[in-house]
């Protein structure tokens, strides 16, 4: 037992006497290298708050007195990666009405609540009640507020199809006591008149 304990211990020393002589023969000159820093490419821009933000122009359709047709006002919204941002920036410059001689087809003290779009393009739009309320009845002033709304949304925006027009949320039985609000619509370019 004793011979296995000093073969052990031999064998121990010898190991470690190779690992010394390979330590004094490198000379301790082994040389740590540090990693290169990264390449430094050119620095990120910093968002210039001058720098214009990319539009979309629109065609926004108000009343014309004259024959109650649909006119168009071409406006700007900020592009956007969502539809429902878009059709809603849209629905704000409608509800903003005219700059010209044309009359607006919303009351301006309406307001939108939202937009949802389904898979198969129909929009639901969603008012206040002010739509209802200010509005000014009559079967062409209702048609005019419904397609400025329907045409208005179809023609700027090819995802949308059909609108479904609410208000406070809930569907209506009639716009102001003439056209029904129960069904989707889709658009009807008859309506628009030229310049």
């Amino acid at each position: 037992m004793k011979t296995q304990k000093t073969a052990l211990v031999a064998g121990l020393l010898i190991v470690l006497a190779v690992l010394v002589a390979v330590l004094f023969r490198s000379g301790g000159r082994e040389v740590i290298r540090k990693s290169a820093p990264a390449a430094a490419g050119p620095p990120a821009p910093s968002p210039d708050a001058s720098a214009p933000k990319p539009t979309l122009k629109v065609s926004v359709f108000f009343v014309r007195p004259s024959d109650g047709l649909l006119v168009p006002e071409e406006r700007e919204i900020p592009v956007s990666d969502s539809l429902v941002q878009e059709t809603e920036a849209f629905i704000a410059e409608l509800i903003k009405g005219p700059t010209g001689d044309l009359a607006a087809a919303i009351p301006r003290e309406t307001k939108l609540g939202r937009v949802y779009i389904t898979k198969e393009g129909t929009a639901y739009v969603d008012f206040s009640r002010e739509l209802i309320e200010n509005h000014p009845s009559g079967t062409t002033a209702e048609l005019s507020t419904v397609y400025a709304v329907v045409d208005g949304l179809a023609f700027n925006f090819k995802d949308v199809k059909k609108v479904f027009i609410l208000v406070d949320g809930e569907e209506r039985e009639t716009l102001a006591g003439h056209i029904g609000l129960d069904r989707p619509f889709s658009p009807d370019y008859s309506l628009i008149g030229k310049k």
